[in-house]
């Protein structure tokens, strides 16, 4: 066998969004904190994020997680979130997969009923507590980075679309928020290609018109991702969300052709986005839940633990909780003579 590389994963979902872990294969990543590892993973190895996303080894839907050593003395491990068109800063069911895949693999000890571990992430320190039963994870629940809303019912003219009510919100990456039932988009899961279609045109428009930069870190830009939410259908939940994630260029003169994919779980981000909005229209108060619903009915639950402020931005400390399932190991190749060394991708699935 003639190997160029070889990574080696383990394949996990977080209610429903696949999350891939690298475990092995990875090259040194040189950095004073995970950020940085980040930035220059992005610099310097942008090749092994296109080769586990993109055809023949990944899919549109695929996030992808790199486990590196952390630079804070305090966190068990980092990991460096890959998806198709960025290096977002956080995400809330990638964080669930990596804390599941590092506890129920031995790389990081387990500790029945309760286990208590940091990892930091290119967004800072996220605090976890999983519990545990029989050696497997059971639940996760994290105290994630403040959370903050920059713009509220502000307008943004859409191609195609006119003139859209937005907010703008940090969760651990920027989001662009809208009311699906204002636009009259059905968020059912058989409507995902419209849904991507419609948010991926209001996320350009919105980066165009209203860029955001995180007050802590300018080099965290946005909005990169989009969040379509609408009123709960089902008992014992608060609403619902439809994220899109971005999986190629958009053409304004096209918007018809623009690509995306739907988040396949409810969004750990993108739910403390929303609940950051919820609070600063006064809407949801410290120390109450929001069980908010993905695409395919399962749930994550946040809450907010306290108040704080980023910036010039009264903000929110979220918590967030949800599980994780493992379902395969991998060992992922690369011949050397391979004509597409980094994937490839084609129009009928992205």
């Amino acid at each position: 066998m003639r190997l160029s590389r070889m990574l080696t994963a383990v394949e996990a979902h977080a209610e429903g969004e696949p999350g891939r872990v690298i475990t092995g294969g990875l090259p040194h990543m040189p950095g004073n904190s995970v950020f940085e590892k980040m930035v220059w993973m992005r610099e310097n190895a942008d090749e092994i994020r296109q080769l586990m996303l993109q055809e023949p080894r990944g899919h549109p839907a695929l996030c992808c997680n790199a486990i590196v050593p952390p630079s804070d003395p305090q966190a068990d491990a980092g990991f460096i979130i890959m998806e198709q068109t960025e290096y977002p800063p956080m995400s809330g069911s990638n964080a669930i997969c990596v804390a599941t895949v590092l506890l129920e693999t031995g790389i990081v000890p387990m500790v029945e009923p309760v286990t208590e571990l940091v990892l930091e992430a290119p967004a800072g320190l996220i605090r976890l507590r999983a519990d545990c039963r029989d050696g497997k994870v059971t639940r996760i629940t994290f105290r994630n980075v403040p959370a903050f809303a920059v713009h509220l019912d502000a307008e943004v003219d859409v191609a195609g679309l006119g003139r859209v009510r937005v907010d703008v919100a940090w969760g651990g990456m920027f989001f662009v928020l809208a009311n699906a039932d204002d636009l009259g988009i059905s968020l059912a899961p058989g409507n995902g290609g419209e849904i991507a279609r419609l948010s991926e045109a209001i996320r350009h428009a919105t980066a165009e018109q209203l860029p955001v930069s995180h007050p802590e870190n300018p080099a965290i830009t946005g909005p990169t991702i989009t969040n379509l939410w609408g009123a709960p259908t089902r008992a014992g939940t608060n609403g619902r969300g439809a994220i899109t994630l971005s999986t190629g260029p958009f053409d304004p003169a096209r918007p018809q052709d623009a690509s995306g994919i739907l988040d396949r779980s409810p969004c750990g981000t993108g739910t403390c986005a929303k609940m950051a909005v919820l609070h600063a229209r006064g809407q949801l108060p410290v120390g109450q839940d929001y069980v908010n619903e993905g695409p395919l009915g399962t749930t994550f639950t946040g809450r907010i633990e306290a108040e704080t402020r980023v910036g010039p931005y009264p903000a929110i400390v979220p918590s967030l909780s949800g599980q994780a399932w493992i379902h395969g190991t991998s060992n992922w190749s690369l011949d050397p003579g391979d004509p597409f060394p980094a994937g490839y991708t084609l129009g009928d699935m992205w």
